[in-house]
């Protein structure tokens, strides 16, 4: 378990893929918080490293690479979200640096809050690090045209993302918050503001 300084509270934002969450941080966060958004670490920390990127692409092929001869997650995700083994045998390769990278940042941040927006909160047992979690909901329908709006996926792609990850019956069984996202942002917006009254008064 992490532990942390007794002034600084670090909030959870989880989901399923393209569930919105990371807008739902930005809600949270204001200007009183710091946000350490976990899949753009992920994306640093995955060409930070030379020996990383070549064990990658020894294990899963050149095809992995883009034209500047980066990581392209994207190409990436293709092949390991459609086999369970592969992914596997990612995440126990890149997992133990993202939370180290993680674990630093909420330990060296400034800011009394730090909110964690992050995917895998409960997968990669996170959950121990914080004070509070919240799940964000959305409907498959909003899940689908977010990933087609946001990261140009084809509903296949996105299906095979949101299959992979636990259930969103998991997690809002483990949260203690959710936030239904499947309506308005103006909706959203209202359930983030309660929420943020019990939880710092403001």
């Amino acid at each position: 378990m992490l532990k942390q300084k007794p002034d600084k509270f670090v909030l959870g934002i989880t989901g399923s893929f393209a569930s919105g969450k990371s807008t739902v941080a930005k809600l949270f966060a204001g200007r009183q918080a710091q946000i350490i958004d976990a899949d753009r670490l992920a994306h640093t920390c995955l060409n930070s490293s030379k020996g990383l990127k070549e064990k990658l692409v020894k294990i899963f092929g050149v095809k992995i690479l883009s034209r500047r001869g980066v990581i392209d997650r994207k190409e990436l995700g293709k092949i390991v979200f459609n086999d369970k083994t592969r992914l596997n045998k990612l995440n126990r390769i890149i997992h133990p640096l993202i939370k180290r990278v993680i674990r630093k940042k909420i330990a060296d941040s400034k800011k009394k809050i730090v909110i964690l927006d992050a995917a895998l909160i409960i997968e990669t047992g996170l959950k121990s690090w914080l004070d509070k979690l919240v799940v964000v909901r959305a409907g498959l329908k909003e899940q689908l045209s977010r990933a087609k709006k946001k990261f140009s996926f084809s509903s296949k792609d996105a299906l095979s993302r949101i299959q992979f990850q636990s259930s969103i019956r998991e997690k809002t069984r483990l949260a203690d918050f959710v936030i239904d996202n499947r309506g308005s942002l103006k909706q959203t917006k209202k359930q983030v503001a309660e929420i943020r009254r019990k939880l710092w008064k403001s």
